[in-house]
């Protein structure tokens, strides 16, 4: 199987305060990236969603643009602030 990590939505900033740090993602391999390598916690329901819909996304089993909404949602889970990027 070959997996689309290219698949792009309408961009969102990330701003982990801990690391002071702000993430642009637009992209599913951006996702995944902050997702496992930025995101504070790991067990989350919104988190495992957000995973997920990654893997989905990646294979082609749903839109990108589903991927935003749970990344969004796992934000709030987890008190990372997203700014939406409008276009």
């Amino acid at each position: 199987m070959k997996w689309d990590t290219s698949a792009q939505f309408a961009p969102v900033i990330l701003a982990f305060e801990a690391e002071r740090e702000r993430v642009l993602v637009r992209t599913v391999q951006e996702a995944a990236d902050a997702l496992m390598r930025k995101w504070p916690i790991d067990d989350g329901e919104e988190f495992l969603a957000a995973v997920k819909a990654c893997l989905d996304v990646m294979a082609r089993k749903a839109e990108p643009e589903d991927l935003r909404a749970a990344l969004i949602r796992a934000a709030d889970e987890a008190d990372v602030t997203v700014v939406a990027v409008l276009h």
